[in-house]
């Protein structure tokens, strides 16, 4: 299981948060009595939704400790749990909304896992997905360029595993076993100081499972190593700043 850091992935915290912030409006007409945030990291997916649906139990689960434990440090009225969706949905209960802010990336077989997050709804209830789809962007090319090389040992070693499926097949699958639905999706321009920052936003993400198994020397010239080559693919803005471009794909299904 990777090891995340909650305090790396906040260093984005707006930018992180307003996917989920985006999602919860296109629901915020629904008034439901339970809520079930799956992939809650560090709980401010969650917090998008307590002010959504004030009146609502919410419920946060994730597969870290770490991200459950600094969840429940900065949202006492929130209940956190710790669930791997992919090994434990058959035990979770029903629930009005289902909620999933940049998390299902990481759970394969969404042909299956998709249609039984419907089948876990009240009837009538909603499901909310935002999935990144953003690895066509230069620094994930780059970062996946680097990794692929040998001397760095991850070839042939399965550490990270991206779920996504092209949209298409999404409009299939909801075509197939939900009652209505629509689909969308939103390309982010983030402001970035430098290369450097973006680096720093793959550190809490899609990066972390290569940096974990790295000792702390390899794991610098990793990181340096894909800055250095990310730096020539990126041009400086006018005003210094870098444009970091993300794309993230978004579905609501009823059941």
């Amino acid at each position: 299981m990777t090891e995340w850091s909650s305090d790396q992935y906040l260093k984005f915290k707006r930018q992180r948060t307003q996917p989920a912030v985006d999602l919860a409006k296109r629901i915020a007409d629904k008034d439901p009595r339970t809520v079930l945030d799956i992939g809650c990291g560090p709980g401010n997916s969650t917090s998008v939704l307590k002010k959504t649906f004030p009146e609502a139990r919410i419920v946060g689960i994730d597969s870290s400790p770490e991200m459950i434990e600094k969840a429940r440090a900065s949202c006492a009225d929130i209940e956190f749990g710790l669930c791997d969706i992919a090994a434990d949905l058959e035990n979770l209960k029903s629930y009005d909304v289902i909620f999933s802010n940049a998390c299902l990336q990481w759970v394969p077989g969404h042909k299956t896992l998709i249609p039984a997050l419907l089948e876990k709804l009240n009837d009538g209830g909603v499901l909310a997905v935002q999935i990144p789809m953003n690895y066509k962007e230069p620094l994930f090319v780059v970062e996946n360029d680097v990794l692929s090389e040998p001397r760095w040992g991850f070839a042939g070693k399965e550490i990270r595993t991206i779920a996504t499926l092209p949209p298409e097949e999404y409009f299939n699958i909801l075509a197939s076993c939900a009652n209505d639905f629509d689909i969308w999706e939103t390309v982010y321009y983030h402001r970035m100081p430098s290369v450097e920052a973006m680096v720093e936003w793959i550190k809490g993400t899609n990066l972390r499972p290569y940096l974990n198994t790295l000792d702390a020397e390899n794991a610098k010239k990793l990181e340096a190593e894909i800055t250095e080559r990310a730096a020539e693919v990126y041009e400086k803005q006018e005003n210094g700043e870098y444009i970091f471009k993300f794309r993230r794909f978004f579905f609501i299904a009823e059941k």
